[in-house]
């Protein structure tokens, strides 16, 4: 195949973005819908071997019967004679933009737990929502793996099959060998566990930069002689739960090892705990430095919101007190206590009156975007022409500046801590915007542009529960002053 060839007077491939095996990847573009899309194409002789052909139809049937947004779309599947004589199978699948796990585990170490669990869940619901469809993926690895500004994806169902079928060889041997079951050696019968130890072999290069067990070919996976429990891995910071999860996908015994569903959950309890578990100081005292940070931060961009929309609401604030149960609540505000609550999240609070040992009720006073009551001091204006600051001997100098590109995403990153203090953003969904903004930012695409895809996916995490209305309009306007940041700076 090359540029400019047409596939069934419909799609004209334009560049080759990637190749492996007996087949290559286009990017290609939809003369019928008007749309770019990628496209799997297997090239071969028309009186040839028809296996491959077999292989390609089986996953786009396999990708097309599960309908999962962090699994790849399939749009359609054909075969066409080329206009060189040769039969060309093809599956069309929603191109994406984005970077291999692999990519990003070879060029910057391990990732942070938090991310790993986040990016592992995200993959277990995909891989859960397989098996409940009796689809094993039976590939799942890093270089499998998309992390795209909409979060990680999961791609190339190319060697799936259904649950209890009886693979051939030619099915049996394909694979990575790291990713690879044991028992895949021994049985030619299909069953989820086989994804599941491959998720587990994706958590520990995630969480330590390598795999837990170095056979790199099928020759030393089959002279492997495994004995003792499955290693455990070690990570700043990782939660004993997790990396006992890690562990149990790693079981030599297909039995001993969890279903993805329950990966999943448990990774995403994790991350909602994380939070609220206190292990070396008392939970109030984390909780009134956070809410101190948060309001203070929060507090921090309202100026820069204010100038540049000066006829509009102020942005929704929160003032936080925490106190014991059954006390009077009259604690200082947040942003009252800032200054002497500045520091390490984790360092007592010194010379604190109250006991470590109450168990504070968090009070949340004001949460509105009202604005507040209409004083009886004269009103001023909003902005001043040019001539009334000349009058006024007021220069323009003396205005705020816009808030620059790294003041705005500050300002986001701020507003998504708050609402996870709050409870009204899951420890999850906030940790994914972030991701999702920082990776925008560092994409080659245009970013404007990308934003739009964030404001959609806060719309769908508002309508799944991720978080409340309040927050998503702050994000919004996070949003905005991230937008005109990056339009100034271009």
């Amino acid at each position: 195949m090359q540029e400019g060839d047409v596939l069934t007077r419909r799609y004209r491939l334009v560049e080759q973005i990637a190749s492996g095996g007996m087949s290559a990847i286009w990017r290609a573009f939809d003369q019928s819908l008007h749309r770019t899309v990628a496209i799997k194409v297997l090239d071969g002789c028309v009186g040839g071997d028809h296996g491959g052909r077999d292989l390609i139809r089986r996953e786009a049937r396999a990708t097309a019967r599960l309908i999962h947004p962090d699994a790849i779309e399939v749009y359609d599947y054909g075969e066409t004679v080329t206009a060189r004589g040769r039969l060309a199978a093809y599956v069309v699948m929603r191109l994406l933009d984005g970077r291999p796990l692999s990519e990003r585990i070879c060029e910057e170490g391990p990732l942070p737990w938090r991310e790993a669990a986040v990016i592992a869940a995200r993959v277990a619901m995909v891989l859960a929502a397989a098996h409940q469809r009796g689809i094993v993926h039976r590939d799942v690895t890093a270089e499998n793996v998309l992390l795209t500004p909409e979060g990680a994806k999961l791609l190339d169902f190319g060697i799936a099959a259904f649950v209890g079928e009886e693979v051939d060889q030619r099915l049996a041997d394909f694979g990575t060998p790291p990713y690879v079951a044991p028992e895949r050696l021994t049985s030619s019968s299909v069953h989820p566990a086989v994804d599941v130890y491959a998720l587990g072999v994706l958590m520990y290069a995630m969480l330590t930069g390598e795999h837990p067990y170095p056979e790199t070919t099928w020759e030393a996976l089959e002279a492997a002689h495994r004995t003792g429990p499955p290693p455990v891995p070690r990570a700043p910071g990782l939660p004993q739960e997790v990396a006992d999860l890690c562990a149990s996908c790693l079981a030599q015994d297909p039995g001993d090892r969890p279903t993805a569903h329950y990966v999943a959950e448990t990774l995403t309890a994790s991350l909602s705990a994380f939070l609220t578990a206190g292990r070396e100081t008392a939970t109030w005292v984390r909780r009134a430095r956070m809410a101190s940070i948060a309001a203070v931060m929060l507090a921090t961009w309202t100026a820069a919101l204010l100038w540049i929309q000066p006829n509009g609401r102020p942005p929704v604030t929160a003032s936080v007190t925490t106190r014991p149960p059954d006390a009077a609540p009259a604690t200082p505000t947040a942003s009252a206590s800032a200054s002497r609550h500045s520091g390490a999240l984790d360092e007592p609070i010194p010379g604190d009156g109250r006991g470590a040992g109450a168990s504070p009720v968090p009070t949340l006073t004001r949460l509105a975007s009202e604005p507040p009551a209409p004083s009886k001091a004269p009103p001023v204006p909003a902005r001043s022409t040019a001539a009334e600051r000349q009058r006024t001997g007021v220069p323009a100098s003396a205005r705020p500046a816009a808030p620059t590109l790294t003041q705005a995403v500050g300002r986001f990153d701020a507003t998504l801590e708050a609402g996870e203090y709050l409870g009204a953003i899951r420890s999850d969904v906030a940790l994914d915007l972030r991701q999702v903004v920082h990776n925008l930012l560092k994409s080659p695409d245009d970013p404007v542009r990308g934003l739009t895809k964030v404001r959609e996916k806060l719309d769908d995490r508002e309508r799944e529960g991720g978080l409340t209305p309040d927050v998503r309009k702050e994000l919004d306007r996070g949003l905005t002053l991230i937008g005109a940041a990056l339009q100034r700076s271009a």
